[in-house]
């Protein structure tokens, strides 16, 4: 018998049915993804199952009797309440019965056996997620919320357990613990997460939405992929066969109209019911298409930090550090949840003061910033407002486009694009972010959670946009997945506010951390810091400074002919020739081939120092 059962269900808002007669049955013990594009309907189902929204028609039933306890996906407020309040909610009434016991006020009656059982298991709990049940709610980093929420969803121990983006506001370390968590517990699980790396160990099932229709893959997410594929390639031979036949019964009704006779009729109908059948078919919006916008390259020295370090209420948050970010270098910053990563990047771009050291911007830096609490966005304004400041259009890469348009490379169809933006789905906000962060020509790109709610298809996008932009990167991500794919060398803010560079991913940190020793958590500046430590010429660097001699030639051979040309007494009667445009790209010229000598010298001066360390 299913731990969980869904039958014709059929879930509605505005326009089309975000689920349309679907039905569903889940057993106990299976740990079911529910994937899907954002805005197709995952947090519905979620909050349907876990009972706080009702289906428009059809039934969501627990034939054993069970019930779902959910985590949110947003942060609610909880201004007043400690950690430990937050927590004992999670057992419904009776949570209520043990905080108002505690508070000395009259409660309904509460066997005493129960209220062990209870606190027994709130002390676990809050002990298993590294919580301090005095601490206020509202005090806390976004991943502590996140992990106290976890808590009020665990604590009752519930026979489904439904979590939509788990994974968001949790930092490595704690998304790890999470896995093994729910891998070492007999629950049914349904959860939604853009966490690839979360989705592969933990999911025995996948259940896609599409188009309103719920269809399941009973096995792990790398053989869903294969049979999707599969799955897509027969639908689109049938749609094809499909088109085909209603073209040659179209074309016989228009030729044989005239002479057509009762016994045809029933042909007819059968084309009638194959218009209609055309007519019902959902279309797909479209595949995700953007592009980060590269503006003009920055100076070879992108930010420099000296003696650098800050401090929170009094406390070291990050103890004193040296930093060097070149052109082009694309560098992950981790950590724990309030170690201070968001900190480090304010700092870096100049939004907040150090309370030692200087912080230095190299030369014709233009900075797009991605911010983690989607701050940038106004709630009273509409999509296509936020994107384009009440404009009808944008400028990308040197042209205008008109605002609904560039929308739709977001997956934001034309009505969507008219709605106000506090209406749109977590996944949604991201991508409408994404799409004002791409509005800004930018050399340095800095991404905070960039990965939080995305769907799987538009984080597969953002990577290969991330790796096509030739300008600098900066990015906190707690997705391991997208780490490894996108970024050369790590920040690591180390437990006591140490700042360390590691050359490498992810996966190479994590095999070699418990290896690397252990720093002092004070406010003494390192004796080797993150960017003193032994590092490889990368092919980047090599392929620049093969290239570097053949754009010193081709510059000083263009210098060579403007001067001949400014030499000549004639051209000063010429009316046709622009002397001064001929003398400014002189100017820039040996402006280029300063920086281009600079630069070759550099490169050298690093080869040659890091071959010698090898040798």
């Amino acid at each position: 018998m299913p731990v969980l059962s869904i039958s014709d269900l059929t879930i509605s808002f505005s326009g089309p049915p975000v689920i349309q007669n679907s039905s569903l049955h889940v057993d106990r013990g299976e740990r079911v993804c529910i994937l899907g594009r954002n805005g197709s309907g995952k947090s519905t189902l979620l909050k349907a199952i876990a009972g706080e929204i009702g289906p428009d028609s059809g039934t969501i039933a627990f034939p054993e009797g069970g019930v779902a306890t959910s985590l949110p996906q947003e942060l609610p407020s909880q201004a007043d309440a400690t950690v430990g309040d937050i927590v004992t909610r999670g057992f419904g009434k009776d949570g209520d019965s043990l905080l108002s016991l505690h508070a000395g006020v009259d409660h309904p009656h509460l066997d005493p056996e129960r209220q062990w059982q209870m606190e027994t298991a709130i002390e676990k709990t809050s002990k298993e997620l590294g919580l301090d049940a005095r601490s206020r709610y509202s005090e806390l980093s976004g991943g502590l919320k996140r992990r106290t929420l976890l808590g009020a969803a665990i604590v009752a121990e519930p026979d489904v357990l439904v979590l939509d983006e788990p994974t968001n506001h949790l930092d490595l370390d704690s998304i790890v613990w999470l896995e093994n968590f729910l891998l070492s517990k007999p629950l049914t699980l349904m959860f939604v997460t853009h966490d690839q790396a979360f989705l592969k160990r933990l999911a025995t099932r996948i259940v896609e939405i599409d188009l309103g229709r719920l269809t399941s893959f009973r096995c792990d997410y790398e053989t869903y992929l294969l049979r999707k594929e599969a799955l897509q390639n027969a639908e689109e031979r049938n749609r094809a066969s499909f088109e085909k036949k209603l073209s040659q019964e179209e074309a016989w009704l228009r030729k044989g109209i005239r002479a057509r006779r009762t016994r045809n009729e029933g042909r007819v109908k059968a084309l009638q019911k194959m218009r209609e059948e055309r007519l019902s078919w959902r279309q797909q919006l479209g595949q995700a298409s953007f592009a980060l916008q590269g503006g003009e390259a920055s100076g070879n020295k992108v930010i420099t930090a000296e003696r650098v370090s800050a401090k929170y209420e009094g406390k070291t948050l990050l103890q004193t550090f040296d930093a060097k970010i070149m052109r082009g270098d694309r560098i992950g910053i981790i950590g724990p949840n309030g170690s201070g990563k968001t900190t480090l990047i304010k700092l870096l771009l100049g939004e907040i003061e150090p309370d030692t050291g200087s912080i230095e911007h190299g030369a014709k830096l233009k900075i797009a910033y991605f911010d983690q609490m989607r701050e940038q966005l106004d709630e009273t304004l509409t999509v296509m407002e936020c994107v384009a400041d009440g404009n009808e259009s944008v400028t990308i890469n040197g042209k205008s486009r008109h605002v609904i348009t560039y929308l739709q490379d977001f997956l934001f169809s034309p009505e969507r694009a008219r709605v106000s933006s506090k209406t749109l789905s977590g996944g949604e906000r991201n991508r409408l972010l994404l799409a004002r962060l791409f509005t800004q020509p930018a050399n340095l790109v800095v991404l905070d959670e960039p990965t939080n709610d995305l769907d799987a298809e538009t984080l597969e996008l953002l990577e290969d946009r991330i790796l096509a932009f030739e300008g600098t990167l900066l990015i906190v991500s707690h997705d391991r997945d997208f780490l490894e794919a996108t970024v050369t060398s790590l920040i690591v803010i180390e437990e006591g506010g140490a700042v360390v560079e590691h050359p490498g991913g992810y996966l190479d940190w994590t095999a070699k951390k418990n290896q690397l020793p252990k720093r002092l958590k004070s406010d003494k500046p390192s004796k080797r810091s993150w960017k003193q430590k032994k590092r490889v010429f990368t092919n980047k660097e090599r392929i620049e400074l093969e290239e570097l001699p053949a754009r010193i030639e081709s510059l000083e051979a263009r210098k060579e002919a403007i001067v001949e040309r400014l030499a000549d007494p004639t051209i000063y009667q010429s009316q046709v020739i622009d002397i001064e445009s001929l003398k400014s790209e002189l100017d820039s010229i040996e402006r280029k081939l300063t920086n281009s000598f600079e630069r070759w010298e550099e490169l050298e001066t690093l080869k040659e120092s890091l071959t010698g360390a090898d040798s």
